[in-house]
């Protein structure tokens, strides 16, 4: 069996591209976090309930985190390339999950459990938890039916 032909009957979460593009998807979600909710609309830092140089100490460290897994993921998908394994469905899947998983533990576990911080404050929080939680779901639940179709067979679809 060649790498080519074996690579369309694994399952895609045995797949080196598909965990390398999860991790892309969490580092990109991240990322849209960091750059557009914490510093450019400035509406939360990672901890807000601390002091305000440990408020952006903690942006720093989501970002460093962020960055790893950026170099990580992007180290993991150039290794599945060389290796004649790269599977760009599953990555596309690993990708919309990681996206997700990134938002929704986001809005579930930082904003209402942990209460890290919230998207806002100053307002009605219901319309931003529900679009910000919405969003998430919808990108979790798209890249978990995109494996579980590439898992059942649908691994020729492009």
């Amino acid at each position: 069996m060649t790498r080519a032909s074996h690579q369309r009957t694994a399952n895609p979460l045995r797949n080196r591209s598909y965990w390398a593009a999860f991790l892309l998807g969490v580092a990109a979600m991240a990322a849209v976090d960091e750059i557009v909710f914490h510093q450019i609309l400035a509406w939360h830092h990672f901890v807000d309930a601390a002091t305000p140089r440990f408020a952006l100490l903690s942006d720093g460290l989501l970002h460093a985190a962020e960055l790893f897994a950026f170099a990580f993921g992007f180290f993991l998908m150039l290794d599945a390339r060389r290796r004649g394994t790269l599977w760009a469905p599953a990555a596309w899947a690993g990708f919309a999950t990681g996206l997700g998983l990134f938002q929704l533990w986001d809005g579930v576990v930082d904003h209402k459990v942990l209460r890290l911080h919230q998207i806002r404050y100053g307002v009605d929080l219901l319309p931003y938890d529900i679009a910000w939680n919405a969003a998430g779901g919808l990108l979790l639940v798209a890249g978990i039916i995109w494996t579980a179709v590439l898992a059942r067979g649908g691994r020729d679809a492009k």
